[in-house]
């Protein structure tokens, strides 16, 4: 599986997350009892299917192996493996959080690293 996962947030989320020194989730995380994460090559899809539009976003990208056991990869969109943390996320797995902004055509602009 994917050594880096990725979970977009909410901007305000997220800096209450840092004061909290862990994140807990956004809204949907609480809603379906998990924090969603995608894989980079889901990541792009996943913020145009649930964030279109939407900016005042973080990109979070995580080191999964650093969430032990309570990581679990369950299918998703498709059939697709994605992963799901059963518990907060703490800040020494998370290796970078980076504003995702919108571009001029509406999309969100990814980093190289994850942009397919």
């Amino acid at each position: 599986m994917s050594k880096i996962i990725y979970k977009i947030s909410p901007r305000d989320a997220w800096e209450q997350a840092l004061k909290a020194g862990v994140f807990l989730g956004a809204p949907i995380d609480e809603q379906d009892g998990f924090i969603h994460f995608s894989t980079a090559a889901q990541v792009v899809e996943t913020a145009a299917k649930h964030f279109a539009g939407q900016d005042d976003l973080m990109l979070v990208s995580v080191e999964a192996a650093r969430l032990g056991r309570a990581l679990k990869w369950e299918p998703s969109r498709g059939g697709d493996l994605f992963p799901h943390l059963y518990a907060p996320l703490p800040m020494e797995a998370v290796l970078l959080a980076e504003v995702l902004p919108l571009g001029p055509e509406g999309a969100h602009v990814f980093p190289a690293s994850v942009a397919p």
